[in-house]
């Protein structure tokens, strides 16, 4: 049986060829846009914070505009991507962070970015690799599933996950391995239904090859 950085390389060339050209479905202009379009994403689609920050950066555009606005204003604007209070509190706080210590910009430092109210290591890899093209794995629940699916990992926290990959995944591939994977799991690998029989991975997957 082949170890699991050999599979795990075997496993990249086939998503790498299914799908070359990986980005984030986040619809942003700029880093602090992505910042806040991931920090909404949480137990939310892409296409519903997409539907939202169309409306909301119309208003709000830059940390000034939230750090300035009442949480009640940015509530409301966010309602629809849930946990509205919650996020619309770290949002805020955070863009205040970024006047106060970084002169109102996204910093490019996971240990800068995970001070911040409300993200933590998935949303800090999210904004390093699609905004500043330095390569992070965020483990998402699509990246949590898959890569233990896969057999890549035996753990369930996202962290301990996220280290288990960049042992075996090129510094150079995490960014889009994460992405790869994520856009594997909406199209074959979901949560309830995989569909291992269309599947490319079938034969190098633990899940589907232990099954009854």
């Amino acid at each position: 049986m082949m170890n699991i950085k050999t599979r795990s390389d075997k496993i990249r060339k086939i998503l790498r060829m299914t799908f070359p050209n990986v980005k984030t479905q986040l619809k942003c202009r700029n880093p602090f846009e992505l910042l806040v379009a991931t920090m909404l994403s949480a137990q939310c689609t892409d296409k519903q914070v997409n539907s939202v920050t169309k409306e909301l950066f119309k208003s709000l555009k830059t940390p000034y505009d939230f750090a300035n606005a009442s949480n009640k204003t940015i509530e409301e604007l966010i309602r629809p991507t849930g946990f509205f209070r919650n996020k619309a509190k770290n949002i805020k706080n955070s863009s205040r962070i970024l006047i106060e210590k970084h002169k109102g910009n996204v910093p490019d430092s996971l240990d800068e970015l995970i001070k911040l109210p409300g993200v933590g290591r998935k949303t800090a890899n999210v904004v390093l690799g699609s905004a500043f093209g330095i390569p992070g794995i965020a483990v998402d629940t699509h990246v949590a599933r898959i890569s233990k699916r896969l057999g890549l990992t035996k753990n369930i926290d996202p962290v301990k996950i996220e280290y288990d990959l960049m042992k075996i995944i090129p510094k150079k591939d995490w960014s889009d391995f994460s992405l790869q994977l994520v856009y594997f799991g909406r199209a074959v690998c979901k949560a309830r239904n995989p569909g291992c029989d269309a599947c490319l991975l079938a034969d190098k997957c633990q899940y589907f090859n232990s099954a009854p």
